[in-house]
């Protein structure tokens, strides 16, 4: 006590109460100063690796030989590798050097004979052989009009008129038939091309559609698809284990002039049996999940959105992480914590080779298991125990504190997969039929309604499950879109594209 007030040693310095207080605050500011600027530096560098980054997600550790070089390194001494002589046979090509190299040309492809005879008079002349010569040609699409002649007859006896019976066509009184309509939906959802590109490409062909007709035609397929995308919905919300994911998409609507509204469409997909659908919602909310898959029970693969938390403890419901995204949050942590960060990402690569010697074995489901409670379990559990060891010595806001907190949180979901071999080790099999939504983005940039928005759920939602299926998706569309006007409502799994 000194003129009556304490004093306070801080690093061998006498300071007075007042004084004190200010360097705590002074000391509490510069550690928020330093994160802030720490979490800045890391935003700068994610940035960077946007723009000039690799996109790849395989990971590939870093050479330790690299480090032993140096400006001044003398020279290194290789050590010497055995060798063996290799001989083996082969048959010489009858090309020159310099001569191109032609590919077969497709055995199924209509030839289009055109025979060259010499100009010197042959009279007389005896065959000895011939030269073919093929080159591959290419004709854009034309169009062509189906002609349907019904001849009128009037019955001699019974005095009445009869006339031959037009087949069903896709759109009651409509003039576009099932090929033209499969193309314009496979050119815009697969292909990419908006609607009012497809109208100037038949432009240049003479053929004038405005664009209105041919979203009238969109219309009236989807209409006539609803059956069947509900019988697909069904067949989906039955399975036993379902992935899901959701993706934005731009709307446009009346509340919203010179704007557009965003929209998600929810994608869930369902591996072993080998389809996907795609729910359109206006929100992001939890009631489109919780609406869908109310009447689901089995195992449930997401990331860690939270409007998934609710299924943790539903009844039925088995919840599963991915890997994937937990293993990008630390990809993103290599330029704040490159060390630690390295670590977890070695170990992952661990996991992935794993499932990667499974698929290469051709492993079944319980053989997958085994496997992975043999090589993944122990390096599972080695690096939750090594997370929770690094908690105390990292920073919450770094981006390695918030790699280890998120993959933390969402550990037991994580983990679960090893004990379930039917269950992939992420979800990237939804994100890839994602893929094409994000594609279309870019071309035709939004949806013109909400009801435009669920109608390209649908077409996405059979386009993704050919995909799957391996399916030419032109060929189903078009035979689909001709047998669907007659075909039985209580047989149409005889149509889905599985």
């Amino acid at each position: 006590m000194q003129n009556g007030q304490e004093i306070f040693t801080e690093k061998g310095v006498l300071l007075t109460h007042e004084q004190y207080n200010m360097y705590q605050e002074m000391f509490a500011r510069e550690k928020e100063h330093e994160a802030e600027i720490l979490y800045l530096k890391q935003e700068l560098a994610q940035l960077k690796r946007m723009i000039f980054g690799s996109k790849s997600e395989r990971h590939i550790g870093g050479d330790p030989s690299q480090l032993s070089l140096g400006l001044d390194a003398g020279a290194i001494t290789q050590p010497e590798k055995e060798t063996e002589q290799v001989t083996y046979t082969r048959n010489k090509t009858d090309n020159k050097k310099g001569s191109a190299i032609r590919f077969a040309l497709p055995a199924h492809l209509h030839r289009e004979e055109h025979i060259i005879e010499p100009e010197e008079d042959i009279t007389g002349a005896r065959k000895i052989g011939e030269v073919v010569t093929e080159v591959l040609e290419y004709t854009p699409g034309k169009f062509y009009v189906e002609k349907y002649v019904r001849p009128k007859y009037v019955l001699p006896k019974e005095e009445r008129i009869v006339i031959g019976e037009l087949p069903s066509f896709p759109i009651p009184r409509g003039n576009a038939g099932a090929g033209l309509l499969a193309h314009l939906l496979i050119s815009k959802f697969v292909d990419h091309l908006p609607f009012y590109r497809q109208a100037q490409q038949f432009k240049r062909q003479d053929i004038v559609i405005a664009e209105s007709t041919i979203s009238g035609w969109f219309t009236a397929s989807c209409r006539l698809l609803e059956p069947l995308y509900e019988r697909l919905v069904t067949r989906v919300q039955g399975s036993s284990y379902l992935m899901a994911d959701e993706t934005p998409i731009p709307v446009q609507t009346k509340d919203k002039p010179g704007s557009t509204h965003k929209g998600y469409h929810w994608v869930y997909k369902a591996p072993v049996d080998k389809l996907v659908c795609f729910d359109y919602r206006k929100g992001r909310g939890r009631d489109g999940p919780e609406e869908f898959l109310e009447s689901f029970r089995g195992m449930l693969q997401t990331d860690g959105y939270v409007a998934y938390d609710m299924y943790e403890k539903k009844d039925g419901i088995t919840l599963f992480g991915c890997m994937a995204h937990a293993r990008r949050k630390f990809e993103k942590a290599k330029d704040n914590d490159l060390k630690r960060a390295e670590y977890v990402l070695e170990r992952m690569a661990k996991l992935y080779m794993t499932e990667r010697e499974a698929r290469e074995k051709g492993l079944s489901f319980d053989q997958r298991k085994e496997l992975r409670i043999e090589q993944s379990l122990p390096v599972l559990q080695e690096l939750g125990k090594w997370m929770k060891e690094q908690l105390p010595d990292i920073l919450p806001k770094s981006a390695i504190g918030q790699a280890i907190a998120y993959t933390l949180g969402l550990w037991p979901r994580l983990t679960r997969y090893v004990q379930h071999g039917q269950v992939e080790i992420d979800n990237n099999l939804v994100e890839n039929s994602i893929r094409p939504v994000a594609l279309g983005r870019k071309n035709y940039m939004f949806a013109g309604s909400h009801e435009a928005a669920q109608q390209a759920a649908m077409i996405y939602s059979f386009l993704g499950t050919c995909k799957i299926n391996n399916i030419e998706p032109y060929g189903w569309l078009k035979n689909t879109l001709q047998r669907l006007p007659d075909h039985s409502i209580q047989k149409l799994d005889e149509l889905l594209p599985c």
